[in-house]
Formats: structure tokens, C-alpha cells, sequence
């Protein structure tokens, strides 16, 4: 079973800046105070198809905790790996498509996904959900007469929830002279997903996550709207170079 969750927003900002703030918004929680559960972020690959012209990036977030709070609860200590502080990587692909005026993003987390996999798909356009076929219907008309940037930029975000916990058939139904405790471990698991029932224990997964998924969304969007505000009201050079100053990364020379 995978559970799904699906919304549309509209920033009040033009296609380049929404794309160039959604690159930026991990930069620092000096740009954006809700990106504090974000460690690092690594660029794996970046380039432009020569062909149409689209930038096509790679990144690698980590990020603090690993699963819903409720969900950790929920299971056993070997399965969610017990108390304390975790982190988790997220794999991040997007293609910008500048001149028809798109962009399309996925995230994925790579732990822990035989407990929870997360895939959240984000396509942000210069037209309404309900109108992306007209924009590369008209293409070739867009590309030879020149068009006002639209002042808004539309983004619909749909979030795919799947456990595949329990979903394995239990070998050993019995304990054997021979086992070791890791084994003891594995079986007594078994007889946990045995007694709940594994499309149980999966379906609550998912509905515990996908009832998190608005809060998500919305602090995702208060913290792309401040950068947004940063870069609208004082350039993406001064931004930049501002957040540099602060992290000492800047020298500034007198003349």
C-alpha cells in the first residue's frame, strides 16, 4: 500500500527567484531559521543538457532524526535502532526547465526505508496545475516572441508514504538449541509482525506519517517564503555576501 498526500501553493515571487531560493534554502539558518534539522548538504552532480538546455542537479542532504517520533515508539528498539539522537541522509534530484518556464524535484530518504520510504515530488511552473500542457503547446511561439516573467509561481507537492515492514516471511518459527541472541532477536521480531499483522503495522506507518505532512509543508513554505523576502528585498549579491560576512567566510579589505 502507498499513501499519498497532495497540495498546491502559489508564491507571490517570479519562476527565477522561487528556483534560485529553493537551491538556497539550506544554505544557512541564518537564511532560513527552519532549516536547523539540516546538517550538510553535498552537490553530487550539476550540469545543463546540451540538448534542452536543462539544469539537472544531484544533491545529498543529512538531516537530524530519522522517523516520526510516533513511529519509534511504535516499534521495537532493533528495528528503529533505540533511543537518541539519529540522522538521516535524503537524496535530491531536480531539472530546471528555464526557457518553458518548470522545474520538477524529488527527494527520497535512504535509511530506514524498508521501515518508511518518503518520496516527496515537488513541480513548480510559471502556469496553474490545471494549464501545464499549454506551455509547451505554445513553445515555439513563446521562444520567438518575447513574454512578461509572470509575477506568481505555482507549486504542487505530492508526498508518497510506503512501509514494507513485515513484508519478508519469517523463516524460523521456533527457537533452536543453536541460535545466537542475534538470531533470538530476528524471531522474536518475527512473532511481533506475527501477532500484529505486518499490513496493520504498515498501514499505521503510513497514516502516522501522512498526518505529519501538513506541518511539514508548512514549515517548508514559511521557510522558502523568508528567503524569498531576502532575496526580493535585498539582491541575491548582498544576500550572499551578508550570510558570508556572518560565518567569517568573507574578508572584507579597506581601500
Amino acid at each position: 500500500m502507498v499513501l499519498t498526500h497532495t497540495t498546491n501553493h502559489t508564491y507571490s515571487h517570479p519562476f527565477p527567484t522561487v528556483t534560485l531560493a529553493f537551491f538556497l534554502r539550506y544554505y544557512s539558518p541564518k537564511l532560513n531559521p527552519f532549516s536547523n534539522h539540516v546538517l550538510s548538504t553535498d552537490t553530487i552532480d550539476s550540469h545543463v543538457d546540451a540538448t534542452t538546455g536543462r539544469l539537472h542537479t544531484t544533491r545529498l542532504h543529512m538531516k537530524k532524526g530519522r522517523l516520526p517520533s510516533a513511529v519509534v515508539k511504535l516499534l521495537p528498539s532493533s528495528v528503529t535502532g533505540g533511543g537518541g539522537d539519529k540522522s538521516t541522509y535524503v537524496l535530491e534530484t531536480s531539472v530546471v526547465d528555464v526557457k518553458e518556464g518548470w522545474m520538477k524535484t524529488e527527494s527520497q530518504n535512504l535509511n530506514y526505508t524498508g521501515v518508511l520510504s518518503v518520496i516527496e515530488q515537488q513541480h513548480y511552473s510559471t502556469t496553474p496545475p490545471d494549464q501545464h500542457g499549454s506551455v509547451t503547446a505554445t513553445g515555439s511561439q513563446a521562444s520567438a516572441v518575447p513574454r512578461p516573467l509572470p509575477a506568481n509561481t505555482f507549486v504542487t507537492t505530492t508526498f508518497c508514504y510506503q512501509s514494507r515492514l513485515g513484508s519478508k516471511k519469517q523463516e524460523k518459527v521456533a527457537p533452536e538449541p543453536t541460535e545466537t541472541g542475534e538470531e533470538v532477536g530476528k524471531r522474536r521480531f518475527g512473532d511481533w509482525i506475527s501477532g500484529w499483522g505486518a499490513k496493520r503495522i504498515q498501514s499505521s506507518i503510513e497514516s502516522i506519517a501522512s498526518n505529519k505532512a501538513d506541518d511539514q509543508i508548512v514549515k517548508s513554505r514559511d521557510g522558502m517564503g523568508m528567503v524569498l523576502e531576502r532575496l526580493r528585498n535585498n539582491g541575491v549579491i548582498a544576500v550572499l555576501r551578508e550570510l558570508k560576512r556572518r560565518e567569517g567566510k568573507l574578508t572584507v579589505t579597506a581601500d
